[in-house]
């Protein structure tokens, strides 16, 4: 399912990493979320953007199960896409 224009609007980021991973999630991986995979990912952009960046890059972790189910999950399609 791709994502809707909400989502889309929503990974609109103040910081420009963010702005970069989160479209190469939604170019190339968000398609592949079940529905729990998309209600954690839009519980992950509700996060600041400090410690979504700090999420995605490792430098922290979460204790939501859902939330470290769908960030390796960014960090692949983002990978994925660079190969493209």
């Amino acid at each position: 399912m791709k994502p809707d224009t909400q989502t889309r609007w929503r990974c609109r980021r103040g910081m420009l990493e963010n702005d970069l991973l989160l479209k190469g999630f939604l170019d190339h991986g968000y398609d592949q979320l079940d529905q729990e995979g998309r209600d954690a990912f839009e519980r992950l952009l509700g996060y600041p953007d400090n410690l979504l960046l700090d999420l995605v890059l490792e430098r922290q972790s979460t204790v939501d199960a859902g939330i470290a189910r769908v960030v390796p999950l960014i960090r692949a399609a983002v990978a994925a896409g660079a190969e493209d």
